[in-house]
């Protein structure tokens, strides 16, 4: 081998640099930014590379290197760190009410000041402490007792998203950084460490708590790098003269140092916004990687928080919004699809029926195709199945360690299990819908929407009447719904007992389908189904144009300039009614005598006539819906952004931006009893 020289060595070492830089790079972009740009085998060869050349030249390796991630030689036992400031716990909730009170406690001890809440995901994970000094990791601590914890930061080092170096690119690391947050195991790395630990003959773990928990007091660092680790930080502990003001700027600042941040949302002004975000991610929660147990929300300016200052025990600034759990076990005895009313293929999983928070649960959602890959959901896969709130059940993970080889994968179906048409996927999205418009499937799902409360309120037409209509072939659409006699419904009504008791159902829908006549507009766009026209969008559409005739002459552009609607569902009414089924079924309800305009609320005089009103915090005597209507009612228009063409904003508790805005553009505002007092009910 021939002598190296001492340029061959320069080229090495700067090699072995821009390997470090380029991995740590592709480890920001994946565990940070969620953002992959290079595939693991890619990867995997960059790390191999380094691996390889530090081996050949110790003299250039170094402790912060990302091969240093594996793990280095066991320690013997684990001394205590004590935590300054201590690590408090945070006051805690399940109830929506108290979450309200702690908003409105808030704001009457910071009096008249703006104030504004970040809102976490609150990971089920494991609370630590990671220090940094000079840029570089020194020191990983538990929570322990919340004043003590144990020093393991030979595991913290292989928690994977987690830099041994902080990014310098954007700002220049402080000479100490403290950050606070969880450490977690996914659901399918919980999965494949079972699968080892069974297969070694060890016991397995019931979640991925418990797994990250007992991976991080391991004394073998290389044990706990097999663990695959994750890190999220929500929080700053002791620190130098850090540049931010207030959390939001805390977490943008540690994320571009490299640090993985817990999902989060806001500054929000107002708790309806709060709660809303909240809603909005636990009917996501199955699409979650990780296991959470509710939200965690925050007064986000800093100097706020110091006049709040905290109970012995915990912040005043902080509580966590938790959510009530329940899980069980059960296997996978088949998979099914659902075909909705809009054609989307729901697959669904029939369960041997476990019980779970007092209900018996037999079958539930697997969303969608992509759902079941990414889970890796199989016929006879043994599962946890969670059900969290009042949030229907649904599959956290598949129970690997418990297959016997006998599972089966599912394929999702290439054609309508209802008509054999092709499917197709949506393009750009998840869902797989049949295009067939004359699937049986798809019709009965439509007549039972149709006949829904929300629609045309039709008594007595359940799934029992609507399956047997579209199966004898005395329904092929809605508009047949009207065409049948009363010895026809007669004959499909599933009802014991006396003919006498099974003519007088067949009259109740009868009677109902005769009413559901005279319902009006808005009514019948709601019934029809069309993509992204709900309740409010259909009222919108009725109020506005009055007339099918005259809804079906606009243009997608006038459509969309309708304030609430929007391109999206613009072009969705505008596809409708231009498509061939979509006049069909319009001119033969019309000839039906199904009525297809919408009285123009016309209130030429009093308070709110032509007036748009704007609705900020929450009121005392009226929901929301409640005092839209009554806006509706008197002759305005409620709006839900403040423009110049607001007349006067009502302004209730805890209000938020709109508020500001209205100032800032001079728009009238009105407490809740001034606007009594203005319509005649003060």
């Amino acid at each position: 081998m021939a002598r190296q020289t001492t340029a061959d060595r320069e080229a090495v070492r700067k090699e072995i640099e821009e390997l470090r830089r380029l991995i740590e790079y592709h480890n920001y972009k994946y565990y940070v930014e969620n953002n992959p740009e290079i595939s693991d085998l890619e990867f995997d060869r960059l790390m191999e590379r380094l691996k390889k050349l530090e081996e050949q030249y110790p003299e250039f390796q170094s402790p912060d290197s990302p091969t240093q991630k594996v793990g280095g030689q066991p320690i013997e036992g684990f001394r205590h760190v004590r935590h300054d400031p201590p690590m408090l716990s945070i006051e805690n909730t399940y109830s929506e009410a108290e979450l309200r009170e702690f908003v409105a406690r808030v704001r009457r001890m910071l009096g008249e000041e703006k104030v504004e809440f970040v809102v976490e995901h609150k990971i089920d994970g494991v609370s630590v402490a990671v220090v940094y000094e000079d840029g570089r990791l020194a020191l990983g601590a538990t929570r322990g007792d919340g004043e003590t914890g144990d020093d393991i930061t030979h595991n913290i080092r292989t928690v994977r998203g987690l830099p041994l170096r902080l990014r310098s690119e954007r700002h220049r690391p402080p000479k100490r950084l403290e950050v606070r947050g969880e450490v977690y195991m996914t659901n399918a790395d919980l999965n494949r460490v079972n699968e080892l630990q069974k297969q070694r003959g060890e016991r397995t773990f019931a979640n991925p708590r418990n797994a990250a928990a007992g991976s991080l007091k391991l004394l073998d660092p290389r044990i706990c790098a097999e663990r695959r680790l994750r890190f999220f930080a929500h929080s700053e502990g002791a620190a130098d003269d850090l540049p931010v003001h207030n959390h939001v700027e805390f977490l943008h600042y540690i994320r571009e140092l490299g640090l993985p941040v817990v999902p989060w949302a806001g500054p929000f002004a107002r708790v309806e916004q709060i709660i809303e975000w909240c809603n909005a991610q636990l009917d996501r929660r199955h699409e979650l990687e990780y296991e959470t147990d509710g939200f965690v929300v925050k007064v986000n300016d800093y100097r706020q928080r110091e006049q709040l200052g905290a109970t012995s025990k915990a912040p005043r600034w902080a509580i966590a919004y938790k959510i009530e759990l329940w899980q069980a076990s059960t296997r996978i005895k088949n998979i099914f699809v659902q075909v909705g009313k809009t054609g989307v293929l729901t697959p669904v999983a029939e369960l041997e029926p476990v019980q779970i928070a007092g209900t018996t649960v037999s079958r539930v959602s697997l969303h969608n195709a992509d759902e079941i890959k990414r889970k890796d959901v199989r016929i006879g896969d043994w599962v946890v199945v969670e059900k969290a709130g009042k949030i229907i059940p649904h599959v956290v993970r598949v129970e690997t360690e418990k297959r016997t080889g006998q599972e089966k994968p599912y394929h999702f179906p290439s054609r309508c299990p209802a008509c054999h048409e092709p499917v197709l996927r949506d393009e750009g999205g998840v869902y797989i819908r049949c295009v067939n418009p004359n699937c049986p499937a798809q019709l009965k799902e439509r007549i039972l929407f149709w006949a829904s409360r929300s629609a045309m309120d039709i008594e007595g037409l359940g799934p029992a009447v609507a399956d047997a209509l579209v199966d004898r072939g005395l329904v092929r659409s809605i508009a047949d719904l009207y065409r049948l006699t009363l010895e026809q419904l007669s004959e499909v009504i599933l009802t014991e007992g006396s003919k006498q008791r099974i003519s007088k159902k067949a009259q109740t829908i009868l009677q109902g389908l005769e009413a559901s006549k005279h319902r009006g507009l808005a009514r019948v766009l709601t019934g029809l189904g069309i993509r992204h026209v709900g309740e409010r969008n259909a009222q919108l559409l009725a109020e506005h144009f009055g007339s099918i005739d005259r809804l079906m002459q606009a243009s997608q552009e006038e459509i969309a300039q309708l304030p609430g609607i929007g391109e999206v569902v613009a072009a969705s009414v505008y596809e409708f009614f231009h498509s061939p089924q979509g006049r069909k079924l319009v001119q033969e309800l019309k000839e039906l005598g199904v009525k297809m305009t919408e009285p123009r609320k016309a209130a030429a005089t009093g308070a709110l006539a032509g007036k748009t009103v704007v609705v900020t915090g929450t009121l005392k005597n009226f929901s929301r819906k409640e005092i839209e209507e009554l806006i509706h009612q008197l002759g305005g228009k409620p709006s839900g952004s403040v423009s110049r063409n607001t007349d006067f904003v009502i302004v209730g508790e805890d209000p938020g931006s709109k508020l500001e805005k209205a100032r800032q553009l001079g728009i009238k505002t009105l407490s809740e009893e001034e606007f009594l007092r203005l319509i005649g009910r003060g």
